[in-house]
């Protein structure tokens, strides 16, 4: 019979690590005697980071003392005690490879439900002091598991613990972290994972993810351990940039005007997804090429591209296009991309946009008229007023050609003038305006704009029922930071990284408008890239989690830690990569 030989708990504690303080409950320690196990903790238990670790489904984790005893050979550590390993339950038994998801057992007074296998995570290597802890767990096939408390009850260290129920399809804890971190998955195998009722929501929707994304390798993942959804296919692009030439300029408003591209050869350009975007590489004045991206807002079936940019007070690349840029030119141009898509099926659909962030649903829009799609639509745009208010007569014709479509325009600061814009209301939508709108709770809606805005339209919705999967959202600019665990600290502007400058190939982090030579003092891409205070996001920072995954636009690297799995072409994981050539980053 398996054996429970250790209780450990631990509170969340304030960590300095790599000139940051991380809030975590990595660090536990035995206790004697009977503990109360409740339905989300330990007694005297608890998590610091509840979005990876804790909950329901997470309330308990368990580590095998085989596992141990592999890991003070494999390390050469003779220093490893129960509970460094962040675990609640050290157990003689219970080998990742037998116990199964959905799995029950008895401990003391309570029952357990094996819910899924450990996450990813860069704070077990942290507590241990081995970097790479958290992808020699998954590459050697022993992560160790999460209970869920059926019935809360008291345990204590010398327990014996009994098998009451074997969980339906019998798919082994280490065969379920195999499905999620390892290549050349077995499609049966994922198919059984969604079968089994237990397997934790973050899991479950991972593999449906996977199961739909088909058999290509190299999907992304997120920070709890959950897949992301994979880049969407295209057309075949192009690597790198290209150069393509401007066709004519048409202004917009006071300050956004369309840039049309076509190729410089004649060749046809690849069709991109509606919602999508280009990168564009433009040298201005003495400083070198800059990096900016832009939408698309033409229809995806147009033989040539739009990019409509605002004139920003300070933009250097806006400033120059507004000014300087004319038909004929040539510039370099990377292959449309972005996973901010419209995406296909029979739900209605909410197009929601302030100011410029109007232009990747301006996209969406085109796809929607031109196949005359049968789904309901909401058109949602605020701007400043009628002069500031872009593509409102293109946006009309559209919604025009569709059976079932809606406009809703607001202007936050709408002149005398304005008045005789048909249905246009003052100020910003809110959760009032929202719910006149008869916007339905199963709705698709896509969110575009400043960021306040986004924020705000989206709580309206959710608070209106509709699911967070359900509303995407794309921000221009620097990706909020995933830094699990970090404690937050004021935003600083992005900016040449301290030291000597580097030697090395040059590095541009295209939506943080930096460039800076590489040097070998950084570790990785990423540790270029928090050296230079930029935005960052990751979770394992050892190449199994892929929460680090992003666009390369040009440029190839070298994996400095094998990644368990490669991302897909044209997507690199920084946490463990550094630059082989000039590189451009969609960071």
């Amino acid at each position: 019979m398996a054996t429970l030989l250790s209780v450990n708990v631990g509170k969340p504690r304030d960590v300095s690590w790599q000139g940051r303080t991380v809030h975590t409950g990595a660090w536990k320690s035995a206790v004697q005697g009977p503990r109360m196990v409740r339905r989300l903790n330990i007694e005297g238990d608890g998590q610091g980071d509840l979005a990876g670790h804790g909950g329901e489904m997470r309330a308990v984790l368990v580590y095998q003392l085989q596992s141990y005893e592999y890991w003070r050979k494999e390390l050469g550590r003779a220093d490893l005690v129960f509970g460094m390993f962040g675990e609640n339950f050290t157990v003689d038994g219970l080998p990742d490879h037998e116990v199964c998801i959905g799995d029950r057992y008895r401990i003391g007074d309570a029952e357990f439900e094996v819910t899924q296998p450990r996450v990813t995570c860069y704070r077990v290597g942290m507590r241990l002091g081995e970097p790479t802890m958290a992808a020699l767990l998954v590459a050697h096939h022993r992560p160790g598991f999460y209970l869920r408390v059926i019935t809360e009850g008291h345990v204590r260290a010398g327990d014996g613990i009994t098998l009451v129920r074997r969980g339906p399809e019998e798919l082994s804890v280490a065969d379920t972290d195999a499905l999620l971190y390892l290549p050349d998955r077995d499609p049966a195998k994922l198919r059984r994972a969604l079968n089994i009722p237990a397997l934790s929501p973050g899991w479950q929707r991972s593999f449906r993810e996977l199961a739909d994304a088909g058999p290509p390798a190299g999907e992304q993942r997120r920070t709890d351990g959950r897949a992301g959804r994979r880049q969407p296919e295209r057309d075949t692009g192009w690597p790198g940039f290209r150069s393509l030439r401007v066709t004519r300029i048409v202004p917009e408003t006071p300050t956004i005007s369309s840039v049309h591209l076509d190729s410089a050869d004649g060749t046809p350009l690849p069709g991109p997804r509606a919602g999508q975007y280009l990168s564009v590489r433009i040298p201005v004045g003495d400083d070198g090429p800059v990096v900016r991206s832009y939408s698309l807002s033409s229809a995806p079936t147009a033989r040539t591209y739009r990019i409509s940019v605002k004139h920003e007070p300070h933009g250097k690349l806006s400033g120059y296009i507004h000014a300087v840029l004319r038909p004929g030119d040539l510039v370099d141009v990377a292959s449309p991309r972005g996973s901010f898509v419209l995406e296909e099926g029979t739900r209605p659909i909410v197009l929601a946009s302030a100011g410029i962030g109007a232009t990747p649903l301006l996209a969406m829009l085109h796809q929607l008229a031109d196949t005359r799609d049968r789904r309901p639509v909401w058109w949602i745009h605020a701007a400043r007023d009628r002069a500031h208010h872009a593509f409102a007569t293109e946006t009309r014709t559209l919604l025009g050609r569709l059976p079932d479509a809606r406009e809703h325009i607001h202007y936050t600061a709408a002149t005398a003038s304005d008045t005789d814009v048909p249905g246009f209301v003052r100020g910003r939508p809110t959760a009032q305006s929202l719910r006149a709108m008869g916007i339905p709770a199963d709705a698709d809606a896509y969110l575009c704009g400043p960021l306040a805005f986004m924020d705000d339209l989206g709580g309206f919705l959710r608070d209106h029922g509709l699911p967070e999967e359900r509303i995407h959202t794309e921000r221009f600019g620097a990706l909020s930071a995933v830094n699990p665990g970090v404690t937050a600290a004021a935003a600083v502007r992005p900016h040449q990284p301290p030291g000597p400058v580097g030697t090395g190939p040059l590095v541009t982090f295209a939506r943080s408008a930096l460039s800076t030579p590489w040097s070998p003092a950084h570790a990785s891409l990423l540790d270029l890239a928090e050296a230079c205070d930029i935005p960052t996001r990751w979770s394992c920072r050892t190449g199994v989690c892929h929460t680090c995954v992003t666009q390369l636009l040009t440029g190839d690297v070298t994996y400095t830690t094998q990644p368990l799995e490669l991302p897909e072409t044209g997507t690199v994981l920084v946490c463990c990569s550094a630059p082989t050539d000039e590189v451009v980053l969609d960071l």
